[in-house]
């Protein structure tokens, strides 16, 4: 299924709108899909911008509900998936000491081998069309937010191979566009490609690079995925499809890419040139990410399907169309966290407010003290899991898709000066609370029973933007006089008292738990509010919201772009987050 067929899917379940008024790729496409994006579950839909000042139509939040999702992922519910991954996990593992035992081997191999890509000789629809010169101008790339480096490609399907053992991975990585035929590629250092660059480097090696836009959505979902660096992740797409990927190759290099792209960019990176200063971006943790040096990707041919249409994303303040993908690789890669290291495991979820490394929630099957420390260890050691910064275990009777569920569960189990873990570790690169970039600490609750349950309670305290010492005293004083808190969160009393999924998601990107974490009379202070400039290393960021200029301009034409009833704004509620009108609160680079 390529993409003008997901297209049509979309539209024959009611659930695309296409808007054929002139919109700007410049911060208006960003400022609609927001909206849309964030708005109840029967205004949120894919959007095809078919007038946006290029010949291309341009597809955003596809996939960027339960829906959609599910639909992209070829399944009913993302649950089926995770039932299929357990099975073919508990056939493939399961003792065989027959004869018969071991032949019932001979259809699971059958379809293992079904989901290794195949290979199409000559040219793909892919490359209908040649363009003879390259010009990345004539996609319509969105300049995201205001405080945005520039233009950024932002669903690319990265495509490289490692020089020596010929291992081939497909990854996601965003790329700032730099001129007509050259972008960033924003490979961080724990990623594949990274490695692969590395690789290049040692041998001295130009590096071969091509990028596949569209196609089937399986592939884009595929390339976020966090596989084993040698797992081929066209095999996640062949299994998510039911069939093989077809590859073709490239008119330029010697790469494979799939046959149903819209969209291929070859090129190469030279690891002897220097590097870029990539950003700032609006990212999926809602914040500005950190400008920093990345290689540049040179492009030397673009091809393209007849009728080809460009597909993008926008990230931000959650929840957006990231967070759906994020639910399918939580469901998915389930049963292969509980079955190679966590047996014990029942569930987990990663919120949305926890944009995917802020927060992880799991549930499971105690039967010994200290089995909760034993799964934190496996979960922190356990792939992209390594960058989880909060982590809560609860037992096998909490709901743990119920906020509520768990607050009880922290009131009822929680013993701060025995059940809380703080410990320096690997972080996401995008976590601005720590003083280093990529490590840090992180810190996990033990909410499950030990016996004579607590009667204590979790209260959120709003402070303003003081040094923290005052900020922390204001919290001895509060527990002094409530002495039942056993966690007492400190957020921005800019924010909304009665939005809590707001408060968490500020919180978790604003706390460093060895700075920010205090146990005073067996409570846990948790400061999640935004620090001061002399109480941090690096620039704090300001969070992704739109310009006032890009919201009047929507809201002025917002009845002649046939989206239903008026939808305003969700950067309002934040902009008062805001202490300076730039990227950074205590620099700004451009």
């Amino acid at each position: 299924m390529g993409l003008s067929s997901f297209i049509q899917k979309l539209q024959d379940e009611n659930e695309l709108i296409v808007v054929s008024e002139r919109v700007s790729t410049d911060l208006e496409i960003t400022e609609i899909t927001d909206r849309i994006s964030k708005a109840p579950e029967n205004r949120n839909k894919a959007l095809l911008f078919t007038n946006n000042g290029t010949d291309f139509p341009l597809l955003i939040n596809a996939l960027g509900s339960q829906k959609r999702i599910c639909m992209a992922l070829n399944c009913n519910e993302l649950d089926d998936l995770k039932q299929r991954i357990e099975t073919i996990f508990t056939q493939a593992t399961s003792p065989k000491t027959t004869l018969k035992e071991k032949l019932s081997l001979l259809p699971l191999l059958a379809e293992l081998k079904s989901w290794m890509p195949k290979h199409k000789n000559g040219r793909g629809a892919c490359q209908e069309v040649i363009e003879e010169t390259v010009d990345l101008t004539k996609l319509p790339i969105l300049q995201c937010w205001k405080h945005d480096a520039g233009k950024f490609i932002t669903l690319p399907m990265v495509i490289t191979k490692h020089p020596e053992t010929g291992a081939r991975n497909m990854g996601m990585y965003r790329m700032q566009v730099i001129d007509g035929q050259t972008t960033g590629m924003h490979w961080h250092k724990n990623k594949t490609g990274a490695n692969h660059y590395e690789a290049y480097k040692r041998l001295g090696k130009r590096m071969p690079v091509s990028v596949a836009l569209g196609g089937d959505p399986t592939n884009i979902f595929s390339a976020t995925a966090p596989l084993p660096e040698n797992v081929d992740e066209q095999m996640l797409s062949g299994f998510l499809q039911r069939k093989p990927v077809t590859l073709v190759k490239c008119i330029t290099n010697n790469l494979e890419v799939p046959a149903d792209a819209d969209f291929v960019l070859e090129g190469y990176v030279d690891p002897t040139e220097e590097k870029f200063l990539e950003g700032p971006f609006g990212d999926h943790t809602g914040f500005y990410s950190l400008p920093d040096y990345y290689p540049k990707f040179h492009i030397t041919c673009i091809t393209h399907r007849k009728n080809a249409v460009y597909p993008a994303t926008i990230v931000g303040i959650p929840p957006m169309e990231d967070a759906w993908i994020g639910k399918a690789t939580e469901r998915i890669f389930l049963a292969p966290i509980k079955m190679l290291f966590c047996p014990e495991l029942i569930d987990y979820i990663m919120p949305f407010e926890g944009v995917s490394h802020n927060l992880v929630i799991a549930k499971i099957k105690k039967s010994y003290e200290g089995q909760a420390q034993k799964v934190i260890n496996a979960f922190w050691g356990a792939g992209q899991m390594a960058s989880n910064k909060t982590l809560i275990i609860v037992d096998e009777n909490c709901d743990i898709t119920n906020p509520n569920d768990v607050f009880q569960a922290i009131e009822n189990n929680f013993d701060p000066t025995n059940d809380t873990i703080i410990m320096s570790g690997q972080l996401d690169v995008l976590d601005h609370s720590s003083p280093s970039i990529g490590f840090g600490s992180k810190m996990a609750i033990d909410a499950t029973t030990k016996g004579e349950g607590r009667q204590n309670k979790i209260v959120f305290l709003p402070v303003a933007q003081d040094k923290q010492t005052q900020k922390i005293q204001l919290a001895k004083e509060k527990i002094s006089n409530e002495p039942t808190i056993s966690c007492l969160i400190l957020y921005d009393n800019t924010l909304d008292e009665n939005d809590k999924k707001s408060i968490v998601w500020n919180v978790l990107n604003n706390y460093n738990p060895r700075h920010d974490c205090v146990i005073e009379r067996n409570c846990l202070i948790i400061d999640g509010s935004t620090k001061q400039q002399d109480e941090q290393l690096r620039d704090w960021p300001t969070p992704v919201t739109s310009d006032e200029a890009t919201i009047q301009l929507v809201d002025s034409k917002w009845n002649t772009l046939h989206l239903g009833d008026f939808i305003p704004s969700p950067s309002m509620q934040y902009r008062k987050l805001f202490d300076k009108d730039s990227a950074w609160r205590y620099k700004t680079y451009f």
